[in-house]
Formats: structure tokens, sequence, C-alpha cells
């Protein structure tokens, strides 16, 4: 019985460290909005793409394009890709952590 356990929380703590949630960004979600609005609002109000408007910051699109990951989010936006210029050089790799944090803090409540 105790090796069955044992092996129930192994898995467990396995999985539970192995899928880690993209909402929990490195970055400061509440030091991102700043940025966002400051940077990221002209073409992103709201979550949506002013540019390309099926690929919005909304949940389901960044999990669509492979997008629902702090990493993928700071690779994107120190860059830049297609109409999206880098912004790396422009704002420092903490405030595109924070932009991050923001962007995955607004996806999971539904912006």
């Amino acid at each position: 019985m105790k090796k069955l356990l044992f092996a129930v929380l192994l898995v467990l703590t396995f999985i539970t460290f192995s899928f880690p949630s993209p909402a929990f960004a490195a970055g400061d979600a509440a030091s991102g909005t700043n940025v966002f609005k400051a940077n990221c609002n002209a073409c992103h109000m709201g979550g949506r793409n002013a540019v390309n408007p099926q690929k919005t910051l909304k949940k389901e699109d960044l999990e669509k394009y492979d997008m629902y990951s702090a990493a993928a989010i700071i690779k994107q936006v120190t860059n830049g890709k297609g109409a999206m210029p880098r912004f790396g050089g422009r704002l420092s790799p903490q405030q595109i952590e924070d932009v991050a944090a923001y962007v995955l803090a607004q996806a999971e409540k539904g912006w």
C-alpha cells in the first residue's frame, strides 16, 4: 500500500512540475500594465490585434498560435514578428518580462 501511495505521489509531483502554468510568468503583471499601455495599446487595446484581427491576445488565440507562454511572448516582443516591431533595445528585459506577465494575466481573465 505504501509503495502504491508513493508511486501516485511521485506521478502527481511529476505532472505538477512538468507542465507549469504559463500564467506564472517571471515578470510583474502590475508593472507590465503601464508598459503595455505605453507601448502595446495602440495595436492591442483590450487584447485585440488591430493589424491581424485573427491573432488576438485572448487565451484561445494565444494557445492556437503557440504563444501561450511567457517565453513565447518575450521572444516575440523582443524580436518582433511580421508587422509587429521589435521592442528589444527599446524596452529593458525586465519590462518585456513584465509585459508578458501582464498579457498572460489578462488572457486568463478574458481581457
